[in-house]
């Protein structure tokens, strides 16, 4: 592990020293394709890896950078924007990625150094993710943080959004730091340089806290003069500047300090790297075979690199026709998607139609029924009065049939009377005429009694006439709302006709299969048997047929924005659906 420390410390040492010397040899701005700067960050990667704790997790076990960069947003409260930022990125599904997203976006921030120094600054905090001899853990962390410090000078300029940071392999390339005896001159001309740029840029911070420093004693002494009414404010706001300004104190001391041992650390890696040029001199016939077969590898890479943009120029014309494509298929798609709309508003208006066509239907279908049956019964009852009107007619033969033979016998007796009067006259005078008078009472109480019976009839004939003429006319009207009927159902095919090619219409272009209404019997749902009382209906979303009590129900659908019949089933995932677009 000391061994590993120090090759990483090495390594980190010639990349930060590479990436300072060629940003003030080709310019301080850098953007993401600098091959130094890539160096430099899969070096840092190396760095922060080196002793990290693997952690257990559903998917096994692995080792995340992520989470220690994480907790710099809890030390320092301007580092959430960046880890924000990195949350936000879409491209990012790693934690890799994430770790290699904010070391990016803290370079161009200028405040990688001080990030990585608060967090190495808490041991207790990393020893939860670094094993106890990790490079973060010991002195060369504190070395590395402090070498850090010389980026401030370089402005990069790189483009996180559009980079595949999760699949890349972090690899260091040792044949950028193989270096000759000139290289070894202008090296030491570029640290001269840097030395004095560092001391220009210390020079410059100090007099920014000096100037702010005097500038906050300013504003305080101004609202003394000006504020006499603030009294309590402004010593609470001395009070703050006095803390402010032992923390500055204290902050440029831990400063200095941090200098002084970077310093001395920066001198002891001079002469590590020297010992270590030594070393590469003595091994550089080797390297340089290296050297030329990474040169080969290079240029086949090269080759294959221009035949993958000629294949990524094939592939972007391609994508290009895809997408006037795809416009083309949108326009149609939203123009069917109209026609849609208007045709459901036209079946819905049918329905709407249907449905009164139907209640009328059924009004006159009742009134039917209930005329039907009044018909029935004026029928039962006209038979019953012909069938007494029948009985009467005979009674009333039988009677007159009777009268005649009682007239006949009346007539016949007279006659009788009177050729047997001479003889029996004196004899039964008395008793005769008591006979006769007995007789002819009981034949005037016969009499009247048949003419009682006759002006009855008379008055049930007349009764029966009237009946029969109102039958009369409510068979005309029977007649008249069979017709009616006949229309009604004629004009009810024809809607449903219409429904059932507006359903076909509106299956073929939203997807839907719109059952026909003479496919269906029984309700999909309930199963029970359509007739004249249970109605079938369909449903505005799967298009199937149910009964009332299964379709009873009305909810917006996209195609319509006015609630229309759906069913059960329907219903409750259309509610379902919208409660978890809600959450």
């Amino acid at each position: 592990m000391a061994m590993e420390r120090a090759n990483l410390l090495n390594m980190a040492k010639l990349s930060i020293k590479g990436l300072i010397e060629s940003a003030l040899s080709f310019g301080r701005t850098l953007d993401s394709d600098y091959p130094p700067l890539q160096q430099f960050f899969v070096v840092m990667e190396h760095c922060l890896k080196h002793g990290l704790k693997v952690k257990k997790s559903f998917l096994g076990y692995n080792k995340s950078l992520w989470g220690p960069l994480e907790m710099v947003e809890k030390l320092c409260p301007e580092a959430g924007e960046i880890a924000a930022s990195v949350r936000d990125l879409p491209g990012l599904k790693t934690p890799l990625g994430r770790a290699r997203a904010w070391l990016r976006l803290a370079l161009m921030q200028k405040k990688l150094a001080d990030y990585l120094r608060l967090l190495i600054t808490r041991k207790d905090t990393l020893s939860e993710f670094y094993e106890n001899s990790a490079v973060m853990l010991e002195e060369e962390g504190a070395v590395i943080v402090g070498l850090l410090v010389g980026l401030n000078v370089i402005d990069a300029n790189l483009c996180v959004k559009g980079e595949d940071l999760d699949t890349q392999v972090g690899v260091i390339d040792f044949s950028m730091y193989l270096k000759n005896d000139i290289d070894d001159y202008r090296s030491e001309e570029r640290n001269g340089q840097i030395a004095a740029i560092l001391d220009q840029k210390n020079y410059v911070e100090e007099l920014n806290r000096h100037s702010t420093v005097q500038g906050l004693q300013g504003r305080v002494e101004s609202l003394e003069k000006s504020n006499s009414k603030l009294i309590e404010e402004l010593a609470i706001a001395k009070n703050n500047i006095i803390k402010l300004q032992e923390e500055n104190h204290q902050l440029r001391t831990e400063n200095s300090v941090i200098l002084m041992k970077a310093q001395q650390r920066l001198e002891i890696a001079d002469g590590d790297l020297n010992c270590e040029l030594d070393t590469y001199k003595q091994s550089r016939q080797g390297l340089d075979e290296m050297y030329n077969e990474a040169r080969r590898q290079l240029k086949e890479e090269c080759q294959l690199r221009q035949d993958v943009e000629n294949e990524l120029v094939v592939h972007v014309s391609m994508k290009q026709e895809m997408e006037m494509a795809m416009k083309l298929l949108e326009k149609d798609i939203h123009e069917k998607q109209d026609t849609l709309i208007g045709l459901r508003h036209q079946l819905d208006e049918v329905k709407a139609i249907n449905v009164e066509m139907y209640q009328k239907m059924q009004s006159s279908d009742d009134n039917m029924r209930q005329k039907n049956d009044m018909i029935a019964r004026l029928e039962e009852k006209t038979n019953q009065i012909t069938a007494t009107m029948k009985q009467l007619e005979q009674r009333l033969q039988d009677a007159e049939r009777e009268r005649a033979s009682a007239e006949d016998g009346v007539r016949k007796f007279k006659q009788d009377f009177t050729n047997k009067a001479d003889s029996l006259q004196k004899q039964i005078a008395q008793r005769e005429k008591m006979q006769l008078e007995t007789d002819l009472k009981i034949e005037r109480d016969w009499r009247q009694t048949l003419q009682n019976e006759l002006e009855r009839e008379r008055e049930t004939i007349a009764q029966l006439t009237a009946e029969a003429q109102q039958i009369n006319g409510l068979k005309k009207e029977f007649h008249r709302l069979q017709d009616e009927n006949t229309q009604l159902k004629g004009i009810c095919e024809e809607q449903e006709q219409a429904l059932e090619e507006l359903g076909c219409k509106l299956s073929e272009y939203g997807g839907q299969v719109w059952l026909k209404d003479k496919d269906a019997t029984h309700c999909k749902l309930c199963e029970k048997e359509f007739s004249i009382s249970r109605r079938k209906h369909h449903c505005r979303n799967c298009g199937e047929i149910f009964c009332n009590s299964c379709s009873d129900n009305e909810l917006p659908l996209p195609a319509s924005p006015k609630p229309v019949r759906v069913c059960d089933t329907c219903h409750a995932l259309l509610l379902q659906h919208c409660s978890s677009n809600a959450t």
